[in-house]
């Protein structure tokens, strides 16, 4: 149950981070999230400060439920967890390069994930934009192209 449980926070983080994406980072929270959309940036940005907003609870869950004993907390803690390791890796390393970790990959899942944020990033501005997954984009990113 505890892997169950785990995978199954890890799988549901998808849809919270869609919906943080769209509704809160495009909405009232434009203000941190705004210098990501810029064409060139180096090093931190406001945005950032998203990854320490979102790693609280995963830290509190492990923290509070380890020291209490409760599994099911712990699971909860290592999915959410586990969701910004695999978004750190895949949204900084892969899309953005900000290590250059993978910089030639001829994987189709992942060169789908680039290009749907690319999409993403065409649209500067805080409205219009589309793609807000990280792991499950449209299966249009995924096919190849047509010549």
């Amino acid at each position: 149950m505890f892997f169950l449980t785990t995978l199954g926070v890890f799988l549901t983080m998808e849809g919270v981070s869609w919906c943080t994406h769209k509704y809160v980072m495009h909405g009232f929270g434009w203000f941190l999230h705004e210098d990501h959309h810029q064409p060139k940036y180096d090093g931190f940005e406001k945005n950032d400060a998203f990854f320490v907003i979102f790693a609280l609870p995963s830290m509190l869950l492990l923290y509070f439920g380890g020291g209490a004993g409760n599994t099911y907390l712990v699971a909860i803690g290592l999915g959410i967890l586990f969701y910004g390791i695999a978004y750190f890796l895949i949204h900084d390393v892969l899309i953005h390069q900000r290590f250059k970790w993978f910089k030639h990959t001829n994987n189709r899942y992942l060169k789908g994930l680039r290009k749907a944020h690319k999409i993403h990033h065409k649209n500067m501005g805080k409205e219009e934009s589309q793609c807000f997954g990280m792991l499950f984009v449209p299966l249009k990113y995924f096919q190849k192209p047509k010549i």
